[in-house]
């Protein structure tokens, strides 16, 4: 560790942060479009870190759609149900301000928000946002305190447009869009504030398995942009109808094996339980190294 008692960046590009100021690692599931898959992200991520043994809040942004919240009701109806003992995070539930003056909400906004991070900063290992599918306060506060972002992207270029530009001829990526400015500002401005950078993941969500043209142009796409911008693509999860039959009963593909689930576990759910696995390996999340991943 360096004499100044900063942090220094290990080969990974991860800070290395020592053990007397290492705190919950703050994991941001962030994209201003919705249906890609964040909520699904969110929850899967949430049981496979408390699976291997870490302590996990989660805060839901979400003010409209409550996607994680339904999510984690739907799995605590279904253990008192089943009586199952079946792993939960922490939930927190942010409301937004009903100030009408705009300095005010964002202050009160931002006072709940803090508190909230900072009470499971002390409790947890790991907290996981879900952060809302737009442009709001509360996902750019959250952006900024973000040590790990995931943004999860439909392969297609409809997506792509949230990241960057691209020449409608050539597919050429002409400049960064809207949401990669913001994320932009929000690594400089955390940079400027705490010296930790940010990991910004991509990662293609709902891919198909099938070779395409226009799968690969995205891909081309995404490794040019990501070379530019400064993010890491990561493989995501595949297009699966488990995802949406598992919402009802708030299951995860890791409860499958359970004998209070009443799914049979098939080999098509194993395959999407290796890609969760992938997933939590491509992250490099530096508290999880050495550690055994057993799913």
């Amino acid at each position: 560790m360096p004499a100044d008692g900063m942090s220094s960046v290990s080969r990974t590009g991860l800070a290395d942060i020592p053990q007397q100021a290492a705190d919950a690692r703050v994991i941001v599931i962030g994209n201003e479009k919705g249906g890609a898959g964040k909520s699904t992200v969110s929850v899967h991520l949430s049981i496979a870190l408390l699976c291997i043994g870490k302590k996990v809040g989660v805060i839901d942004l979400d003010v409209r759609q409550r996607s994680l919240t339904r999510y984690l009701e739907n799995r605590t109806r279904w253990m008192q149900n089943t009586s199952a003992a079946l792993k939960m995070p922490e939930i927190v539930r942010l409301e937004a301000s009903k100030e009408r003056d705009l300095d005010r909400a964002e202050a009160e906004e931002s006072q709940r928000f803090l508190t909230s991070l900072g009470r499971l900063k002390r409790e947890c290992d790991f907290i996981i946002i879900d952060a809302p599918g737009g442009d709001t306060f509360l996902s750019r506060l959250a952006h900024m305190h973000a040590d790990t972002l995931i943004t999860p992207l439909n392969d297609s270029f409809v997506d792509f447009d949230l990241l960057g530009d691209v020449n409608p001829q050539t597919l050429e990526v002409l400049r960064p869009s809207f949401y990669s400015e913001m994320v932009w500002n929000c690594r400089k401005t955390k940079a400027q504030t705490s010296r930790r950078p940010i990991d910004w993941v991509v990662m293609r969500n709902r891919m198909s398995p099938l070779a395409a043209r226009n799968k690969e142009r995205v891909g081309g796409a995404l490794e040019h942009l990501s070379k530019r911008i400064g993010f890491r693509l990561a493989p995501g999860l595949s297009e699966r109808v488990i995802y949406r039959e598992l919402f009802p009963a708030g299951l995860t593909l890791l409860d499958l094996s359970e004998s209070s689930s009443n799914v049979a576990f098939t080999m098509s759910h194993k395959a999407a339980r290796q890609e969760l696995r992938d997933l939590v390996i491509v992250l490099q999340l530096p508290e999880l190294a050495g550690l055994e991943i057993t799913f």
